[in-house]
Parts: structure tokens; C-alpha cells; sequence
């Protein structure tokens, strides 16, 4: 009897424990919560807030957005959108990352952006609509517009702005970097500074600028020929090459839209842009005597095929580029007597599109309405380009004089490619966008 008495006491006494414990430790858990914590989940538009450990900022989170899927009213459903941020402090200039696809990056601990590292600023990076974890529910292709998605980020601008107080500075990469000149010519309030990296701008589905620029401009006339006479071996390789091909694609459970042959002669075509942009080394490509599989691993290295295959991750930014964006042509110039697809005009829509967005037409009204802005205005925004990307051939450099103007600025790196960066400026360039940058967030 009293052992059962001792027995039935020392469990209610640690259930007891047990309650108390969970019960304290709820207590315990709100209470470490931070008061940047705590009033990001105090905002009625974010509907979920998630800590990351091990971050390089002293506290970082993933939130979800409610944002409306069509701005202009034509229907009332909402999505999610994604969105880190890294903080500093309330008073801290804030980097607000205008990123064109997914950001499924900003969720390593490592990273911190180039400009909130120089400059110790807060960070926020928006995942763009209709990319990884923030696409809505029900995918209507109607919805993926350039101006929603800069809605996307003034609404995200009007929340922080409850919270931060320090200045503002907007910038991306690539079409990030478009995305950071667009948001600027339709919210030029949102913003006190804007960086754009390696930022084309984009007259039409093919463009007509990047050909030109890469048969006849950039780099050398022997390093030019050098890629021509390596795009042609890898023609003339074909039969042998191709059934390696094949099966690659085939491990890799890619679908075309075409040919297996014609997408071999695509992946030829793409060749030199790739090798370009992101600045290949010339001592790398293989020499004419190198074996077949040396020359396939080399092609494949280079271009990859799974550029062409549809549906893929990058579907969005297909339509996006039929649609308003505008992509690059290719060209067969030295190469027809080796290759099968002897016509290139269209591919964008025949390859990357899905069947029901094929006749989609493109829209210039985006790309004049920017032209216009940057022209008229001399707002607080730096480009940065790379020499030898053929993005740059589309880019604002070549056309946007800023003689006259107090703010603008445009740098190029020489012999640079799409990864022109501050960093990796040449020692003048660099201390000359600090300077610039400095001022501008002080005074």
C-alpha cells in the first residue's frame, strides 16, 4: 500500500515536473524571441516567419509574403511570396535584392550580398513570382508581368518601411539587374540608391545587338576564329558525339521540343555566347588532334543541355523574355555546311514555350518606357557591365550618355564578364564606386 503511495506520487510529481517544464519553456522560447521577431510576425501581410541559424547576420529570417497575383484587380487571388532578411539594426541602410529568379540561395548562412557586406546593411532578398516557392496556385501565365512583380517588391518596400529608417538601396544581377532598373523608372521614390550588375535591356525577342557583337566585336579576331573553328570540329564531330548525347540527355530525363539532332546543333549555336559571358579561358578548349570524348566533355562543359529542354525551372523567364524582356538571336554564319538547322529565327517560342504560349507576341511598351526614364532622369544608380558578355551589347553602355548628368554612371570592367562585380574591379573603378556609393548613403 504505501509502496503503491510512493509509486503514484513520484509520477504525479514528474508529470507534474513535465508540465511545468513544457509549459516554462513555451514561456522561455517567446521570451528569446527578438523584438525584430516579434513585429515581423506583428505585420498582417507576412504570414509566417522562420529563423535560420548560422547566418553572418546576427539574425536572419525566411518569411512568407500575401501578395496579390494580379495588381490591376483582374482577379482577387493571392500568393505567397518568399522573402529573406538579414539584420543589422533600424538604422542601418537596407539592400533590398530585386533577384529575377528563385533565392533559394539566400538561404545559405554564408551568404551576405556585396553591398550590405560593404556598406553593413540589412538585406532583403525577394524570390520573383512564379520562381521556386513563390509561385501561385493556380498558374495563370496572364499574371507574370513585369509591373506585377514590381508591385510585388513596393508592397514588400511599404512593410520594411515600418521598420527600417536608414536608406534604401535596390539591386540584382543579370535580370536581377533588370528588375532593379525597372523598379526604379515606376516606384523612383521607393529607392535613394540603386546598383545594377550585368543588366541587358532588351529591344525584342531577338534582339539583333548580340550577334553582330559576337562575330564581329568582342575580344580578339583570332580568339573569334579560335571558337568558330571549335564550334565547327564539334559539327564535324556529330555523328560520333551525337549517340553520346543522347544518352546523357536521355540519364538525364530531359524533353525537347525538337529533334534530338537539332537541339545538338542549338547547343553549337549557344556555344560562343556561353563561353563569353562567363569568361572561359581560351587555353581550355581542347586541340583538334584531342580524342571524342575530350571534345564532349569540353561541349558539354560549355553548353549544357539542358538549356533547351522545356518545361524546366527557367520556364518563367521564357515567357517573360517573349513577353516583355527580349532574349538574343543566334546565328549559322560559317557553320551550315556541318549542321542540320539551317534557320534559327523563332527558337525562343518553337523550344522554350510551352505549346499554349507559342504565338504570344512582344511588347516594346516596357522597354521604351525605360529607355525614357533613364534618358530624362538622373536618378542615384549605378551599371555595372562586363567587356566581353554579350549581355553588355544590350545593355545601357553603349547607348545611355551620362556626360551630362550629375548621378548616373555606368562602369565597365575590362575584359570582364557577367561576373563583373565591385570586388572585382580594376583598384580605380572599385575605390571610385565606393566613393560614389559612400557619398551617396551619408550624405
Amino acid at each position: 500500500m504505501i509502496r503503491n503511495y510512493n509509486r503514484l506520487f513520484i509520477q504525479t510529481f514528474f508529470i507534474t515536473l513535465v508540465i511545468w517544464s513544457l509549459g516554462t519553456g513555451q514561456l522561455f522560447a517567446q521570451e528569446a524571441k527578438s523584438v525584430f521577431a516579434k513585429q515581423l510576425e506583428s505585420q498582417p501581410e507576412i504570414t509566417s516567419v522562420v529563423s535560420l541559424e548560422n547566418s553572418v547576420f546576427p539574425e536572419k529570417y525566411c518569411i512568407k509574403v500575401r501578395q496579390k497575383v494580379d495588381w490591376s484587380g483582374r482577379t482577387s487571388d493571392e500568393f505567397l511570396e518568399r522573402v529573406f532578411v538579414g539584420f543589422k539594426g533600424y538604422d542601418h541602410p537596407t539592400v533590398i535584392v530585386t533577384e529575377g529568379y528563385s533565392a533559394d540561395y539566400a538561404a545559405w548562412p554564408s551568404y551576405e550580398e556585396e553591398l550590405s557586406r560593404l556598406f553593413d546593411c540589412n538585406l532583403i532578398v525577394c524570390e520573383h513570382r512564379y520562381f521556386s516557392e513563390s509561385v501561385p496556385s493556380n498558374l495563370n501565365w496572364d499574371y507574370l508581368t513585369v509591373d506585377n512583380s514590381l508591385n510585388d517588391l513596393h508592397h514588400v518596400r511599404e512593410i520594411f518601411g515600418r521598420l527600417f529608417h536608414g536608406k534604401w538601396i535596390s539591386t540584382g544581377i543579370s535580370k536581377g539587374g533588370q528588375t532593379t532598373m525597372f523598379y526604379r523608372s515606376l516606384f523612383p521614390d521607393d529607392i535613394d540608391v540603386s546598383v545594377s550588375y550585368v543588366a541587358p535591356l532588351n529591344k525584342g525577342v531577338e534582339d539583333g545587338r548580340h550577334e553582330p557583337f559576337l562575330y564581329k566585336a568582342v575580344g580578339t579576331s583570332e580568339e573569334r576564329l579560335a571558337l568558330l573553328e571549335a564550334q565547327r570540329e564539334i559539327l564535324s564531330r556529330k555523328s560520333r558525339l551525337l549517340p553520346k548525347f543522347e544518352q546523357l540527355v536521355n540519364s538525364s530525363s530531359l524533353t525537347y521540343q525538337d529533334s534530338m539532332s537539332a537541339i545538338y546543333d542549338y547547343c553549337v549555336f549557344e556555344f560562343p555566347f556561353a563561353f563569353w559571358q562567363w569568361g572561359t579561358s581560351f587555353s581550355t578548349i581542347p586541340p583538334k588532334e584531342a580524342s571524342d570524348d575530350e571534345w564532349f566533355t569540353y561541349f558539354m562543359k560549355i553548353s549544357e543541355p539542358d538549356y533547351f529542354t522545356c518545361p524546366s525551372n527557367y520556364t518563367p523567364f521564357f515567357v517573360q523574355a517573349a513577353r516583355e524582356l527580349g532574349y538574343y538571336g543566334y546565328s549559322a554564319q560559317g557553320l551550315k555546311d556541318l549542321c542540320d538547322v539551317k534557320k534559327t529565327h523563332g527558337y525562343l517560342s518553337r523550344l522554350m514555350l510551352p505549346k499554349e504560349l507559342q504565338g504570344i507576341k512582344f511588347n516594346k511598351k516596357l522597354y521604351k518606357r525605360t529607355v525614357k526614364y533613364l534618358k530624362k532622369s538622373d536618378p542615384r544608380h549605378l551599371f555595372i557591365y562586363g567587356e566581353i558578355d554579350p549581355w553588355s551589347s544590350s545593355g545601357v553602355a553603349p547607348w545611355l550618355d551620362c556626360s551630362k548628368k550629375q548621378n548616373m554612371k555606368v562602369f565597365v570592367q575590362p575584359r570582364g564578364s557577367h561576373k563583373a562585380r565591385i570586388g572585382n574591379m580594376p583598384a580605380n573603378m572599385r575605390d571610385e564606386i565606393i566613393s560614389i556609393l559612400t557619398k551617396w548613403l551619408t550624405d
